[in-house]
Formats: C-alpha cells, structure tokens, sequence
C-alpha cells in the first residue's frame, strides 16, 4: 500500500511507502496522504501522530514527470494551484490541532516534502536523514509553508542562505542549525518518534491547542498584544475538566489521567 496506517494505542503512525514517498505531492499520492493525515487529526481515539517514510525519503516532494506534461500542455499553473489547495490547507491543520504530530525522519525530506517536516511538532531524524529545499534548481519559487516555518527554527540568514544556494543539509547540519530536534540511530528512530508523541499527546487538548497556537502567533504579535492572548487562553483552560483533574492530581499527590477527561476546545 502507498499509504500504511497503524494505531499503537492512542498513537497514530502513517507511513508513506513506495511512490508515496519519492513523488509524494502528485496528484496521485497527495490525496491519499491528506486523507490519512486528516483521519488522524478528526479521530478523537488519536492523541498523536507519527509520520514516516520509507527506504532513502521521508517525503521526496512533486512528481517531475508531472510537471513536464504540465510545461507541455500549458497547466502548469493549474498543477501547482490544485496541489497547493490540497497541501497548504493540511498544514494549517496540522499546525492549530491539538493533536500531536511528529516527523520520524528516515531519509529525504525536500520541496514540499519539506514543508510537511517542517509543519510538525518535532523532527526525530536518522543519520540519513537530508533536508533540501530544491525550489531554485527547479526555477520555482519556495511553496509548503518552508520560507515562514524554517526561518523560526534556523533564523533568517541561515534559512536564506539554505534556499538561495539552493542547499541540502546532512541530517547533523540540520540539528546544528536547529531543524532537526533529535538525531538517533536506525533502530531507534519509531521508538524514540513514539516516545515522544505519546509524552507530549499526554496532556489535555486544551493546553496541546493552546500551546501549539502561542507559539505559532508570537512572532507577529507585540509582547504586550500576546500577554492579552495569553490571559484569554488560560482564562478559557480555567473552565476545562483537564484543569479540573490536575488540580486534583497535584493536590493527591498523584500522576493526572488528562486522556480520561480531555475534552476539545478552540483556540
């Protein structure tokens, strides 16, 4: 199958398999990534999701082919529109749910492949893994969200020099620079991804969302206007059964079950 989905527990992990993950944003493979992604984001079952690939990519972005038949047939604008539509909205999603995502990083992750990594909670990389952008060698422009997401990891200057030499980063380069946030060995790679999502997908949905949105606004956002959304955020958790159950936790003594009591808010 392109797509393989497995649920361990409360964790979620897709894997992108075969073309899914060398031509992952064609009008083939796109789709069926979204679905997949989105199930996991809609199941209320699903606290976390783990994404992979397979064999040498992660995500290998557009299918090339696709593109010369578009240069061919003069589409090509209709091509990028209708792939955009579909990647550009999943990212969003990804990036406001409370839903935890993580990025095992087996391999290549480029294009808009990149920008999927990048849309994650957390990268776990291997020493395989690569980042590139390879927009400027294709004569196109950065798409997948990657000229606003990898700045606020790497800085600005890193990630300018990063597209504009048209750069692809080891995986120890990227977690040098601060793209990828842990390096482990082959083996290691799904256990420590699914650590990590079960961790951090422990916590109510409330304080996920919330948290996720802080940090996702605070860059446009002067101290004293995100002081003001802040108070309204933690105003709105005060009202949840998860403060509810950690308030009780700490005072017992004891680890709080915020999965028996989660409940989904908006942020």
């Amino acid at each position: 199958m392109a797509i393989d989905v497995q649920q361990k527990g409360p964790i979620r992990i897709i894997t992108m398999s075969g073309h899914a993950s060398t031509q992952s944003f064609s009008t083939q493979f796109l789709p069926l990534i979204a679905q997949a992604i989105d199930h996991g984001l809609n199941d209320p079952e699903t606290k976390g999701l783990v994404i992979t690939g397979e064999g040498r990519f992660f995500s290998a972005g557009a299918d090339i082919h696709a593109f010369q038949s578009a240069i061919n047939e003069q589409t090509a604008p209709e091509l990028i529109r209708s792939l955009t539509g579909i990647l550009h909205p999943l990212l969003q999603r990804i990036r406001t749910s409370s839903t935890i995502v993580i990025a095992a990083l087996n391999g290549v992750s480029a294009g808009g492949g990149l920008g999927l990594a990048l849309a994650c909670d957390a990268r776990i990389g291997t020493h395989d893994a690569r980042m590139a952008a390879s927009y400027a060698g294709m004569g196109l422009s950065p798409d997948g969200g990657t000229t606003w997401l990898l700045p606020r990891l790497v800085g600005e200057p890193c990630a300018r020099r990063f597209f504009l030499n048209n750069d692809v980063w080891s995986a120890q380069e990227a977690y040098d620079y601060g793209a990828i946030d842990m390096l482990v060995d082959d083996d290691s790679l799904m256990s420590t991804a699914l650590a990590l999502a079960t961790m951090w997908s422990s916590w109510g949905d409330h304080t996920k969302e919330a948290t996720k949105h802080l940090l996702h606004v605070q860059s446009d956002h002067d101290f004293a206007t995100h002081l003001d959304h802040e108070r309204t955020l933690i105003e709105a958790a005060g009202t949840t059964e998860a403060f509810r159950e950690g308030v009780a936790a700490f005072l017992e003594k004891r680890t709080p079950h915020f999965s028996e009591t989660n409940s989904r808010h908006g942020v």
